[in-house]
């Protein structure tokens, strides 16, 4: 999931920003650092702490910029994946699901490849709950709402919404269902 070194349209997923009151990130601030970094046309999602900008390099160096700038400049350290535009048009293309509504999926970006304990998410999945998985891409069908459990994927990033299969933040979740996908955090 790394894209070339030109000038790309990318998008970066924060883990853990602006949640239960902890990693507080003014979106604002975190526009202004991404383009001190010399990123252009950049913009953030609600509070979510997601950006979508262009800049060249490849998605590692991207990811290790902005996370020490964070740092340095903003004291909040929190794991950073960035990701080609291409990579997000590619998911919502690829939903395996086909919702009644868009906000009933969510795409989780994961840091690893997951071995998924099928009899452990049958065990602990909500009501109707479907859970497709391929390579570092998790994608959960709740037709009766995340609210905030956020499913067992919890391990893994999120993105903006929207499409017939819509990413979701990767924020929240109970801690019981994440070992029914077995992601490493990075």
């Amino acid at each position: 999931m790394s894209g070339d070194a030109s000038t790309d349209k990318w998008v970066a997923l924060l883990r853990g920003v602006n949640v239960g009151g902890g990693n507080k990130l003014p979106m604002a601030e975190l526009r202004k650092l991404a383009e001190g970094l010399g990123w252009a046309d950049v913009r953030s999602y609600i509070a979510s702490g997601n950006l979508v900008f262009r800049a060249e390099g490849p998605a590692e160096a991207l990811s290790d910029a902005l996370r020490g700038a964070m740092a340095r400049g903003l004291g909040v350290d929190v794991p950073v994946m960035v990701l080609p535009g291409w990579v997000l048009a590619m998911t919502l293309d690829s939903c395996p699901f086909d919702p009644d509504e868009g906000r009933h999926v969510h795409a989780y970006f994961l840091w690893t490849e997951p071995e998924v304990d099928w009899d452990l998410f049958a065990e602990l999945r909500k009501g109707s709950e479907e859970l497709a998985v391929e390579g570092r891409i998790a994608w959960l069908h709740a037709p009766e709402g995340v609210g905030r459990h956020l499913g067992p994927v919890h391990a893994g990033q999120g993105s903006t919404r929207g499409g017939p299969c819509p990413a979701g933040a990767g924020a929240g979740g109970d801690p019981h269902r994440e070992q029914a996908v077995g992601a490493h955090r990075g």
